[in-house]
């Protein structure tokens, strides 16, 4: 038991080691460019996670945009009781990519390693993986970010059932989503050149 104790320390100076290291949402989450050149590293777990799941860049990036705006500690609002009382949420989405519980576990078992749904790089992972199995569940191309995201915030289940098509206000999201897509792959274009260029000098 005394030794147990002794871990608590060194867990809460981990863990507060860790949030405050936590890098802050971009300033302009309209640019692409802008979001990769304040964090470089991003940009290098984009390549990755393009390369391992075939997601395009701009589609796993719209997707954390709204999501989490780039909060690694995004989670959904806390319902309150007769407005005062603070009540369980009625969701488990939690990081970057707001995954739930569910999902995370599947993500953590398909891939057999450990991950952190606050770290960025883990969440891009899961949103390639997720879109992989979306495509060859559903059909859907990984390119198709409006119903790729409409199975995302539904469930591949809730996809099916076309629960969807009883939430306009969903459906306006997920047309946000898919212009934001586009428009990320645009600005994608213009400065991947400097991006690249630019991977010669970092040196992680």
């Amino acid at each position: 038991m005394p030794l147990v104790r002794k871990k608590w320390p060194v867990l809460i100076f981990l863990s507060l080691i860790t949030t405050g290291c936590a890098t802050p949402p971009p300033k302009n989450q309209s640019n692409l460019c802008e979001i990769f050149r304040e964090n470089p590293d991003w940009y290098e777990d984009a390549l990755a996670m393009e390369k391992q799941w075939g997601t395009p860049i701009q589609v796993a990036m719209a997707f954390v945009r709204q999501e989490s705006a780039f909060r690694h500690d995004a989670r959904p609002p806390r319902p309150y009781v007769l407005g005062f009382i603070p009540w369980f949420r009625n969701s488990s989405a939690y990081g970057y990519a707001q995954a739930q519980d569910p999902a995370w576990g599947e993500f953590q078992q398909a891939t057999g390693g450990w991950s952190s749904r606050t770290d960025f790089d883990d969440s891009l992972m899961f949103i390639g993986w997720y879109t992989t199995e979306t495509q060859r569940q559903l059909g859907i191309s990984k390119w198709d970010a409006y119903n790729q995201y409409l199975a995302y915030h539904e469930g591949r289940g809730g996809y099916r059932r076309g629960t969807y098509r009883q939430k306009p206000t969903l459906l306006q999201v997920s047309r946000k989503v898919d212009q934001q897509a586009k428009s990320y792959g645009w600005q994608l274009k213009q400065c991947r050149q400097e991006l690249e260029a630019n991977r010669s000098w970092w040196p992680f």
